[in-house]
């Protein structure tokens, strides 16, 4: 049965994976003909800069708040009759995670409460929770994560997502709530901001600066471009099964040394720039705390389900995200300024 999609609460449709699935409904679901509100607290990856080309589209609609003012999302609901509500707002860096760990408490446990609570008094709102696979822990050299592996955070960030998840599934079963949650695999592409490794490693080639790696490079991932979970997520939203998980992956395992040589191959080649002279700038470096080894995500579920696979293999996304970053340097230079944060500070947190 097909769920009715017609005004969708968008939380930090201003990040990366949020944009993304902004762009992707507005521009690629032409049949949609209610709502999008976006509701971000504009916080340092928040940027509206994401969504210029569909910032003028009169389905679209962007106010600024934090999703712990409980008040004003029931407020929101209710004015704009919101019937879906996709949960994106997360702190997501590991490494900020490790080095400062209360804004993700605050941010993904206290901030998913909030939402839940608010949706509790509009119960006909579906509530679709946006989850990482790193909530699963880490995998030895075999196996992959489904939907139904325990729980193993190994970083206060998975922990916070974990804990999200569990709230989420708790208001489901306690309240009745209709909910829906999803656990991806790692995403990549163009907006992603630049402090992921992928975006660094391109950045940083390209002016032929140092490509730091932790340990030797051996921890695995499974990437996924963030076009195609935003497929996947929409698809969720009109018919993922209520209080159901559903692993969202690319099925692109790849250990982080490997993808950094395919990254200088793919810059070598664009550049006719030696490839021992950018392989020169591979610098390992001491792994951070918990590092996870390895992540695989068996998305077999959706596939099964609803009929979803990415439209692209990892290369062609690699290939796409190096020529957008090639090809849109303003974006590149006003986030690494920080000219971006002085628009956004004038114009909003300042105010």
């Amino acid at each position: 049965m097909e769920r009715a999609v017609r005004n969708i609460l968008v939380t930090g449709g201003a990040g990366f994976i949020g944009s993304a699935f902004i762009r992707y409904l507005l521009s690629s679901q032409t049949q949609f003909e209610g709502l999008c509100l976006n509701l971000d607290a504009l916080t340092y990856a928040g940027n509206l800069e994401n969504l210029r080309s569909v910032e003028n589209d009169p389905r679209y609609c962007f106010v600024h708040g934090d999703i712990r003012q409980q008040s004003l999302v029931q407020d929101l609901i209710s004015e704009h009759q919101i019937d879906t509500v996709i949960h994106f707002a997360a702190e997501s860096h590991v490494d900020r995670s490790i080095l400062g760990p209360q804004a993700f408490i605050e941010t993904n446990i206290v901030g998913t409460f909030h939402l839940l609570e608010a949706v509790r008094k509009h119960p006909h709102v579906h509530f679709h929770h946006v989850s990482t696979d790193e909530v699963y822990g880490s995998l030895g050299p075999t196996g992959v994560f489904t939907e139904e592996t325990p729980y193993q955070p190994n970083s206060p960030y998975s922990a916070s997502k974990a804990a999200s998840d569990h709230l989420v599934r708790a208001y489901t079963h306690t309240y009745g709530l209709s909910t829906c949650l999803s656990n991806c695999s790692n995403n990549y592409g163009s907006y992603q901001f630049p402090e992921k490794l992928i975006p660094v490693m391109i950045l940083n080639t390209l002016n032929r600066k140092p490509l730091p790696i932790y340990g030797e490079g051996v921890n695995v991932r499974d990437w996924l471009h963030v076009d195609d979970h935003a497929s996947a997520l929409y698809l969720l939203l009109k018919k993922g099964r209520k209080g159901e998980t559903y692993n969202i992956g690319g099925g692109a395992e790849w250990r982080n040394i490997d993808l950094v040589h395919k990254i200088i191959d793919i810059i070598s080649t664009i550049e006719q720039a030696p490839l021992t002279e950018l392989q020169a700038l591979i610098t390992f470096i001491k792994d951070r705390p918990g590092h996870d080894l390895r992540y695989a995500i068996d998305c077999s579920k959706i596939t099964r389900e609803l009929g979803w696979r990415p439209s692209r293999t990892f290369e062609e996304g690699l290939r796409e995200t190096i020529d957008w970053v090639i090809q849109n340097p303003l974006w590149i230079e006003n986030v690494q300024s920080g000219v971006y944060r002085q628009w956004i500070e004038t114009n909003y947190v300042g105010r």
